[in-house]
């Protein structure tokens, strides 16, 4: 009662400002019934509204409504004054308790667009920067675009539910890079439980997807959002939305008429049907109106005729029959020209042209390796076991070899079986039922299409790859590969997307060429046997255009060659191992790592430190031989570092263990921003070495990090997952563009393959620079790890490779810290070639014993210490111990003192007593000599005396004096006093009586 009596109130104070109208009266179109909002009872009243600004009176008096949930059904609607329920009206439809929107020439009533730009929102598009002021939603016809730049839009509506409810809309949303959202929001602002999973999935090229997601009672504010990610120059796909639902309004009081190209004929219809081709309808139609068949035409669902054009080349293609005898030894084809169907064109016209004659002949290309003809008009694959190459018959493999099975396309007169083709236009149907593509002899060419804007799709399907029965294959391995030549020629922007699909699950864009690309050749890897289908799909352009100015535009395939296929035929065959019993036995398995020994046939294995060659197993080059620093798996699969390195230097050995650095090393290097400012992040992952091999590294595609995990612990069949030695992402922060979470893209793998490791800056073409990194300030050598990536591209034709410099750093314990070059922000200067320094203790080589020395101690109380301390600076780590402190006997400095004073004492009393000894000593020999000086003086006047018997006093008795003819000491004295005289006298012996020597 209260919500009508403030209504009330509300006309009566109109009434009051307006009362000289009182007299004027009501007409059945001046107002409109309107229901209150329900109160806490669950009851409202029926009130009349004014359906303009006027002053009067007499409106009826509100009466009580229906209950807050009561709802017509579907073809249905609300008649307000008689408060029941009737049926639409022809050219009219309704859903009954809810509302559809499949109208897009214009943005619908209720519908915002709200740009946000580096975290900024920036409201309506009159008052954005320039950075955003063309980027909105906008309506197609049929469908509404999103923005194709790097800016966030979001497309809004509110919607107001008596009762819980649904959203259901139709979208396509084929590229990875840009994120599409949809949540919900109450009046709150606050996010509904019911988008927990806002992330919308991608679909396939052509194909539209659904979404639906469930609307509680209430305010309900439902977003799409979009965010291109533009890293280069080349724009995004946008996303398409059509055909938006929401059920749960309760009550509809009118009927919404039939779009134009629709029509409604029936009374109570819930929905409209379209106009077949050639009619038209306006808006409301209850029927669709024939266009004039003569000079009009129309596509279905149009809202109007158009005049037809003159015909012209553009109009028309040409075709190849089935190739047919025709009694000739020498299969020929026709080449056949026909109107691009539905013909639109007029002949009559003074300008138009005529349809070039058919019936040319041309001889038949041969069959395609792998098929023979027998005589009829097509082209037969030889039986299992058998091999051709087209021109001959079928033939049996020799003894010790099978056929090599696979696909090889190069003759194009009629499709494959397991090929098909297609068109698809998002906007419209005018090239369903068309093939998209068209065989030419020696190639495969993009068809006319309907529109400019139309995608050309060409489909191969292969259920599944396997190796040759000599090779059962490692886990991880090659398994096969697909390799096509091509060439697009181009004046617009067209663009050929290569894509492949896993386990009919979801179709990602492996590689795309954009413009005019000269012949070529790209080949795809595949690593998992599973069901492939390969899509190649060909856009002119990606404007909305429903003309042909670029049917000229084309790409053309000239071949098509898929290895190791399973359904696959032989085109020429391989040698295989035997059993052992006997040579001619059928083909064996060799177990992997093992060849095909030549002069047996034997399976051998590969001899250590070898890998198995993938797409070679025939005789002992097939071991390719691994690189420096680097051994083979058990099953000779791959190389591998096993995180254990040794270098020579200098006569001293160096040793390192990169085992504690095995795990996946991270670095988020930026951030960097693009051209309109979004801020992004390169994340980069690297597994070094060790797990056997195994490629631990992973990153991941258009999910949040919470994700992520979940994914690896539940499936390993995720396409968006790459795991590799080396692999990058995109991260886009959450503060960038108000997400939740961060956001990762364009995953791509850097490193699938090891090379080796090595002290020289230089492996397979990969060469490390001197300015690349800082001079270490360590003595100890950097330690480079080499990898390398199978895939090429078209800026890579060689592949992606990488080289992981391993530095010394005992300031950086642990995991250490990775770095890019200065000068290479990205890791990169040319986008093949990546360098990362990793700087860490672990990285410094193994301690030795050249790595420390001794230190001695003092003796104390008879003990010494020997200590062992590291040299320093200590640039090892691990290895050898410092051994223990070593303890010895000692004496002390006290007794030494001792015994060097009893020494020098006892020197100094014996240097005494001999001098006394020996100066005595001299004195009895200076005596004895004068006297006989004194005694020889004495012979010259006198014969001598006898000598006396006695001792004198002062003589000793000890001594004999000897006189001899041998001139003696004395002698030459005496000669020397008396040299003037020449006579010479005989000598006398004297003797002493105790001793018979002087």
């Amino acid at each position: 009662m209260a919500s009508w009596k403030l209504w009330l109130g509300s006309a009566a104070q109109r009434r009051e400002r307006g009362s000289d109208c009182l007299s004027l009266a009501w007409g059945k179109n001046d107002y409109h019934f309107e229901y209150t909002e329900c109160d806490s009872s669950g009851s409202r009243w029926r009130v009349a509204i004014p359906n303009s600004a006027v002053d009067c009176s007499g409106l009826p008096d509100p009466v009580r409504g229906k209950e807050c949930t009561f709802s017509c059904a579907s073809g249905e609607y609300l008649e307000m004054k008689n408060q029941v329920c009737s049926k639409c009206s022809e050219g009219t439809y309704s859903l009954g308790s809810g509302i559809k929107f499949d109208e897009w020439d214009e943005l619908p009533s209720g519908f915002s667009n709200v740009a946000t730009f580096m975290d900024t929102v920036v409201g309506p598009s009159d008052s954005r920067p320039d950075g955003c002021n063309n980027s909105s939603w906008v309506p197609r016809g049929n469908y509404i675009e999103s923005n194709r730049d790097d800016c966030t839009v979001s497309l809004i509506y509110a919607v107001h539910l008596k009762k819980s409810g649904y959203v259901f809309f139709e979208y396509q949303y084929v590229d990875n890079n840009i994120f599409f959202e949809f949540f919900i929001q109450n009046d709150q602002c606050q996010e509904m439980d019911t988008t927990a999973d806002k992330w919308v999935k991608l679909t396939d090229n052509g194909e539209w997807g659904s979404h639906s997601v469930m609307l509680k009672s209430g305010t309900n504010i439902l977003y799409w959002r979009t965010t291109g990610i533009l890293m280069g120059s080349k724009a995004v796909k946008p996303v398409l939305v059509k055909n938006i639902t929401i059920e749960g309004v309760a009550y509809t009081s009118e009927c919404f008429p039939c779009k134009p190209g629709t029509f409604s004929n029936k009374p109570g219809s819930f929905n409209c049907q379209i106009c077949p081709r050639n009619t038209f309808s306006e808006k409301g139609a209850k029927e669709c109106i024939n266009c004039d068949e003569n000079s009009q035409f129309s596509e279905e669902g149009s809202g109007k005729c158009m005049e037809r054009p003159p015909c012209t080349t553009k109009d028309y293609f040409q075709i190849h029959t089935p190739c047919d005898e025709e009694g000739k030894l020498v299969l020929q084809t026709q080449i056949m020209y026909k109107w691009i169907e539905p013909k639109i064109c007029r002949e009559d016209l003074t300008d138009a042209i005529r349809l070039p004659p058919s019936g040319e002949k041309k001889d038949c290309p041969p069959c395609n390796p792998g098929f023979y003809n027998n005589g009829s008009s097509s082209c037969h694959p030889c039986p299992p076991g058998m091999f051709s190459d087209g021109t001959k018959e079928c033939r049996p493999c020799p003894a010790g070899m099978e056929p090599a099975l696979g696909f090889e396309y190069k003759w194009w007169n009629v499709l494959p079986g397991n090929m098909k083709t297609s068109c698809f236009n998002v906007g419209n149907s005018k090239c369903d039922g068309m093939n998209g593509w068209e065989v030419a002899g020696d190639h495969i060419q993009s068809g006319a299409g309907g529109s400019d804007n139309d995608y050309l799709i060409l489909n191969l399907h292969i259920p599944g790859f396997k190796p040759p029965t000599s090779m059962t294959g490692a886990m991880g391995s090659e398994l096969g590969r697909i390799t096509f030549v091509f060439e697009t020629l181009c004046s617009a922007d067209c663009v050929l997307y290569f894509m492949v699909d896993i386990n009919r699950k979801s179709t990602n864009v492996v590689e795309s060429w954009g413009g005019t690309k000269e012949k070529q050749a790209y080949t795809h890897v595949i690593f998992k046997n599973a069901t492939f289908t390969f899509t190649w799909a060909f856009q002119r352009t990606n404007q909305g255009q429903d003309n042909r100015r670029f049917i000229n535009d084309m790409v053309k395939i000239y071949s098509i060659i898929a290895t190791n296929a399973v359904d696959g035929v032989a085109s020429s065959c391989r040698a295989c191992a035997l059993g052992s019993e006997q040579a001619g036995s059928s083909c064996v398995p060799c177990p992997p790592g093992h060849y095909i020994e030549k002069e047996t046939s034997q399976c051998r294995e590969c001899p250590p430190d070898t890998y198995l060659s993938v797409r070679q197993v025939y005789g002992e080059e097939a071991c390719i031989p691994c690189g420096p620093g680097s051994r083979s798996a058990q099953d000779h699969s791959v190389c591998y570092s096993d995180c254990f390195f040794h270098h020579e230097k200098e006569n001293q050995s160096l040793h390192y263990d990169f085992s504690n650095l095995s795990s996946v090393g991270s670095l988020m290097n930026g951030p960097s921003f693009t051209s309109k400012g979004t801020k992004y992040f390169h994340f980069f992952n690297i597994s070094l070495c060790g797990h056997e091999g195994k490629k631990m590294a992973l990153c991941t595609n258009n999910i949040t990090d919470f994700t992520v995990k979940e994914m690896v612990a539940g499936s390993d069949d995720y396409t968006n997952l790459v795991g590799a030695y080396v692999c990058q992402s995109t991260i886009i922060p959450s503060e960038s563009k108000g997400f939740r979470a961060a956001l990762s893209s364009q995953s791509i793998i850097l490193a699938d393959t090891f090379l080796g490791v090595t002290v020289e800056t230089t492996l397979q073409n990969i060469n490390i620079k001197e300015d690349t990194f800082p001079v270490p300030a360590s003595p100890i050598p950097d330690v480079h790890f080499f990898y390398k990536s199978s895939t090429t591209t078209t800026s890579c034709v060689n592949g992606r490779s990488t080289a992981v410099t391993m530095r010394c750093n005992p300031a950086k314990p642990g995991a250490g810290a990775i770095s890019v070059p200065s000068k290479c922000p990205a890791g990169t200067c040319d986008g093949c070639t990546f360098y990362f320094l990793w700087e860490s203790a672990e990285a410094c080589p193994l301690c030795t014993q050249h790595d420390l020395h001794e230190i001695e101690g003092a003796c104390k109380r008879g003990f010494q210490e020997t200590l062992y301390v590291w040299n320093e600076p200590k640039w090892c780590i691990k290895g050898v111990s410092l051994p223990e402190k070593k303890l010895s006997t000692c004496e002390t400095v006290d007794f030494w003192l001792k015994v060097g004073a009893g020494v020098g004492a006892f020197t100094a009393v014996l240097l005494v007593a001999l001098t006394c000894y020996f100066w005595k000593k001299n004195q009895k020999l200076e005596y004895k000599y004068s006297k006989l000086v004194m005694t020889t003086n004495s012979k010259e006047c006198e014969l001598p005396a006898a000598d006396s018997c006695a001792i004198m006093e002062g003589e000793d008795n000890e001594e004999e004096v000897v006189y001899s003819n041998k001139q003696s000491l004395l002698r030459k004295l005496k000669s020397l006093a008396t040299k003037e005289k020449e006579d010479h006298f005989e000598s006398v012996q004297l003797k002493s009586s105790r001793s018979p020597n002087i």
